[in-house]
């Protein structure tokens, strides 16, 4: 596991600095996602080795900074959402995952937690704009936890945007890598209780193949914004040999120029650590046939509530 921090005297500032001299305003609307300075710097970084997943913690007091309601806040934050997919897609990431609510949330007041369930709502109804952008959108964490109508807007949504190709969205919702790990390790001990596993059926991969992220790949490249420095239960398994890149920047107040410098940051940093990725083992039938009934349990569950 390899991460950055900023600071004032970080490579990461510096480069920003250099980047903010070249093109000063960087101001944004909805119809110009990036101006020509910067897509010519995606460019650029396209000749380096471009992740292909991209996960994001997204994190910062936006509201309270700004003194606007928790409503407008995470509206702000969905909104930078479908900024960032524009972004990876201009660069070729095909898959992107974000921490969009974790279990530990639940905490919050009721008022926040309706605030944001109402602006989720908002952005899975809003399905044109993101198959515009080609998006397939993926939903993964404990739905006991949620409402039923939410729940059912999810399942809807991964249907209706299920052949899109371009970009896959996965949002990490009602989650936390404990509960994720806690209910693998269940799962696979049904499967042994009731003969569908062997003992020599236990490994790496079958563990893999039983997170509510399967069959996502592992994240290449990590990003947590507003200065926090941990990972918050957060895919703790599979991002074991990600690389993890924390800046001081609010999520609703990344720019195209603090994700290239993430992108950038990955690129220098990468040989030093994917040396370290094991080889996957093939999983035996008998595995493969427990894990492809898993999935299709949890698709099941989703798709009657739908």
């Amino acid at each position: 596991m390899t991460a950055i921090t900023t600071n004032k005297w970080s490579w990461d500032n510096l480069i920003k600095n250099v980047l903010c001299l070249t093109h000063p305003d960087k101001s944004w609307t909805p119809d110009i996602f990036m101006t020509w300075t910067q897509r010519f710097f995606t460019q650029v970084l396209t000749y380096g080795e471009i992740p292909k997943h991209v996960a994001f913690i997204m994190d910062g007091s936006y509201g309270e900074k700004n003194c606007i309601s928790a409503q407008e806040s995470y509206a702000k934050g969905f909104d930078k959402l479908v900024e960032t997919l524009q972004w990876c897609l201009h660069l070729g990431i095909k898959e992107v995952t974000v921490y969009a609510f974790s279990l530990h949330n639940f905490k919050r007041t009721r008022e926040e937690i309706d605030a944001l369930f109402e602006e989720v709502k908002t952005f899975l109804e809003e399905r044109d704009r993101l198959n515009e952008l080609g998006v397939c959108i993926n939903f993964f964490g404990n739905i006991k936890k949620l409402p039923d109508d939410l729940v059912k807007l999810f399942a809807k949504s991964m249907l209706i945007t299920k052949q899109n190709n371009k970009i896959s969205l996965n949002v990490a919702f009602s989650y936390t890598g404990h509960d994720e790990l806690t209910n693998a390790f269940k799962q696979i001990s049904h499967g042994i209780k009731n003969n569908n596993l062997e003992e020599s059926d236990l490994s790496v991969e079958i563990l893999d193949s039983c997170m509510y992220t399967y069959p996502s790949p592992p994240p290449d490249l990590l990003i947590r914004t507003s200065g926090e420095t941990r990972l918050s239960d957060f895919m703790l398994w599979q991002c074991s040999y990600s690389y993890i890149y924390f800046t001081s920047v609010l999520w609703s107040e990344l720019t195209a120029w603090d994700f290239m410098i993430a992108i950038f940051m990955y690129q220098r940093n990468v040989r030093a650590f994917i040396r370290y990725k094991l080889p996957t083992k093939r999983l035996s039938s008998r595995a493969e046939q427990f894990v492809e009934k898993v999935q299709q349990n949890r698709l099941n569950i989703l798709y009657t509530i739908a």
